[in-house]
């Protein structure tokens, strides 16, 4: 079911979303060379709790999860583009660190990620990065009362096809609220001026990722973490938000 949201309740959740801000920014400045996976869950988790928060993933269990998620971040390295189980792993310079983060705060969940190089970059790597960005810019421009929803996907999709990237499908958007996950399923590819008409009070999560050289993906034996099937390596951008008369309010803004 599709809920609205009134503004006072958008006002409401601006508090999630700055908090899943500011996490991710201090995981970004976390993230260097020799840093484990399993110290940026920490972090994350130490901040949760200072803040009072609630974790959306430590109890996830989707009918896709191997089991309950049992960790409050996805960080996803290199091949891996989606749902990366934290273990342990050390980074090496020139990895590529994508980190998936929400949390509820006073009952109201923002969801957002960001991908980064971790020490000496690849220009390929940086083009990918920059390429869900820009796409993910796209899409939220789009997200205005009067479009459609194939508008938002249209537009993330042609900024993915000028790049020369693929898209895959079977994982995108979703509408958030008092839950992570929740309808409408916003794909990253569709037609312009098709599907759900846009109005004030929507509140999704718009989430471009894309791979270097695929669009098929596959799981590791981990039950969540989603690598590309050539071992190429992937990328991924999100924020939570709500759209406005005004036109799209960004809440996890960094």
């Amino acid at each position: 079911m599709i809920e609205y949201r009134t503004p006072t309740e958008i006002e409401q959740m601006r508090p999630a979303g700055r908090f899943v801000a500011d996490v991710l920014t201090a995981l970004a400045e976390k993230a260097d060379v020799g840093v484990n996976l399993l110290e940026l869950d920490e972090l994350a988790h130490q901040m949760i709790r200072d803040r009072g928060a609630e974790s959306c993933y430590i109890d996830y269990h989707p009918s896709f999860g191997a089991s309950p998620f049992g960790k409050v971040l996805c960080t996803s390295v290199n091949d891996a583009v989606l749902h990366g189980l934290p273990h342990d792993y050390v980074l090496a310079d020139g990895d590529l660190l994508s980190v998936d983060f929400a949390a509820s705060v006073d009952g109201w969940v923002a969801d957002s990620a960001l991908s980064v190089i971790v020490g000496t970059p690849d220009p390929k790597d940086q083009q990918l990065i920059d390429t869900t960005v820009s796409a993910l810019a796209a899409g939220i421009e789009a997200a205005r009362p009067g479009n459609k929803l194939g508008d938002i996907s249209f537009s993330i999709a042609r900024v993915a096809s000028r790049a020369g990237y693929k898209i895959n499908t079977d994982f995108g958007g979703h509408g958030v609220g008092r839950t992570m996950h929740g309808d409408p399923h916003v794909p990253n590819n569709g037609r312009r001026g098709r599907g759900l008409p846009l109005r004030p009070g929507l509140v999704i999560a718009i989430e471009p990722w894309f791979l270097q050289s695929t669009d098929k993906i596959y799981t590791d034996a981990d039950g969540w973490t989603l690598r590309s099937r050539d071992g190429s390596r992937g990328a991924h951008s999100e924020h939570t938000i709500a759209i406005t008369p005004d036109g799209p309010l960004i809440l996890t803004a960094r």
